[in-house]
């Protein structure tokens, strides 16, 4: 249930905005082993002149908000999987930034405003 946001400079084609969405979705199915129906993202397009990236306009920042208890293995084959998806999608694998944020899971309002220590997930964060 990552919440993921994508932040890019403005430019890129509608088709080129999907393949980047698709390729961060199927890296968190690959690494986090999610459901395939588990998809909560937002792209975020910014002006060029408000966009500024060491690696330039072309650079992609990829913030994941997550459960907590993935291993360090697994977050390395999410953004090992990230890189190698978006590059598949025209992107810089030198411009790919991600970062995963973790609150713990009584921070996470779900399932008509439950606690997500409250609910059974139907899946695990112990990859």
């Amino acid at each position: 249930m990552p919440l993921v946001h994508v932040h890019l400079a403005r430019g890129r084609t509608a088709t080129a905005r999907a393949a980047i969405l698709d390729g961060v979705h199927a890296a968190l199915v690959e690494a986090f082993r999610l459901p395939a129906d588990d998809r909560n993202q937002i792209l975020h397009q910014h002006e060029p002149e408000d966009f500024q990236a060491r690696r330039g306009n072309g650079a992609v920042f990829v913030e994941i908000t997550a459960f907590p208890g993935r291993s360090p293995a697994a977050k390395k084959a999410l953004f090992a999987a990230v890189v190698r998806n978006l590059a598949a999608a025209g992107v810089e694998p030198a411009a790919v930034l991600t970062v995963i944020h973790e609150p713990p899971l009584e921070s996470w309002g779900i399932r008509g405003g439950l606690p997500a220590s409250e609910v059974d997930l139907g899946f695990t964060t112990r990859v």
